[in-house]
């Protein structure tokens, strides 16, 4: 089968790779969808040995994972399966079936594994298209436990934006606790931050898009935003308060990552607000009396998704018909990965998922 790999230094290769069989407990799916995210572009950029010892993954070898072997990339992998190994219920997944694949591995037995937190493994989560082959392939082989059935409403597309991005966005919001009663900032109008308005919208929420780039702002109403800022030609803070008779919104989202947003993020809350930080980068640097402590502010740390909040966010798409699929601005050929990856590393907020 074929498989793309990052090589660094702006580029990628499509390589042959043997087709993958099944193990006890394990599926192969053949693939629809594979979405690009940004966070593949560090491994674009810098190649897959730097960022792997980046992120801090230790003792790969002890673990059965060659780290000087090549990698096929890609961690939003939707597919059908294709075939099913030993111990696999029947009832459950069989070939045939639509499925989205929760993107990490892990020791199946802690915590935070048999929680469906499998990314916080007290033993070293396995990521798909970081250290184990990804979805940017003809197949892939996962453990059937990593397997959420697709809801027939969603496209294999809509399947991949669930698998991370929107998923992740859904995370944030259910950390946040939030409903229609509340007002919601969301600072940086990525595909994670467009996926956080959509979704907010979808749930009554009066949502505030806020962004540097006046494309995305522009977008982020077509998306479901009430107001939106152009951060890059007026104070957020200030005009937050102005939109909430002076007070603040109740939840804000860091979905742009760096210093800044974060602060704005915190700053734009009202007494007892709440702040979801989920873009990677940058610290949060503010006054702990008066920007948290006084104000009974609450910031919280949300890490994308559970396997059962996955299955959770699609079937919340599917029953109130949120147009994911509109995230993606480009859709590609695996055998266009090297154009749609160089494409991608131009854009600014721009989506592309390969189909298959």
């Amino acid at each position: 089968m074929r498989g793309m790999v990052f090589q660094g230094d702006n580029k990628v290769e499509l390589l042959n790779f043997d087709d993958p069989t099944p193990g006890p407990g394990e599926v192969v799916v053949e693939m629809k969808a594979s979405g690009m995210c940004g966070s593949d572009l560090h491994f674009y950029r810098h190649g897959m040995a730097e960022v792997i010892k980046m992120l801090g993954f230790k003792d790969l070898a002890s673990r059965g994972i060659d780290p000087d072997a090549p990698i096929i990339g890609g961690h939003e992998p939707c597919g059908v399966i294709a075939e099913v190994g030993a111990g696999v219920d029947a009832k459950t997944f069989k070939p045939g079936d639509r499925v989205m694949v929760f993107h990490y591995e892990g020791c199946t037995h802690c915590d935070h594994c048999r929680s469906g937190w499998t990314q916080l493994c007290d033993q070293g989560a396995a990521p798909h298209g970081v250290i184990k082959h990804g979805g940017h392939a003809d197949y892939i082989r996962v453990p059937a436990s990593s397997l959420v059935h697709l809801p027939s409403d969603l496209s294999f597309k809509g399947g991949a934006a669930v698998t991370c991005g929107t998923g992740t966005a859904y995370g944030a919001l259910l950390r946040l606790d939030i409903s229609a009663r509340d007002t919601l900032a969301v600072f940086g109008l990525g595909p994670v931050g467009l996926s956080a308005v959509q979704l907010a919208a979808a749930m009554g929420v009066e949502v505030i898009g806020v962004d540097i780039n006046a494309q995305r702002v522009a977008n982020a109403r077509n998306f479901g935003a009430a107001h939106v800022i152009d951060a890059s030609k007026l104070d957020p803070v200030e005009e937050i308060h102005k939109l909430t008779r002076g007070k603040g919104v109740s939840c804000a989202m860091d979905c742009a990552g760096g210093e800044v947003p974060k602060q704005q993020a915190v700053r734009s809350t009202r007494v007892w607000g709440k702040i979801a930080l989920v873009a990677v980068g940058g610290n949060l640097n503010v006054d702990g009396m008066k920007d948290l402590i006084g104000k009974q502010r609450t910031v919280i740390g949300s890490y994308t998704f559970s396997e059962v909040g996955m299955k959770d966010c699609a079937w919340f798409i599917a029953d109130h018909g949120v147009e994911v699929d509109r995230l993606f601005t480009d859709e590609w050929k695996l055998d266009q990965a090297a154009q749609a990856y160089e494409d991608f590393n131009k854009q600014a907020g721009g989506k592309g998922v390969f189909l298959f």
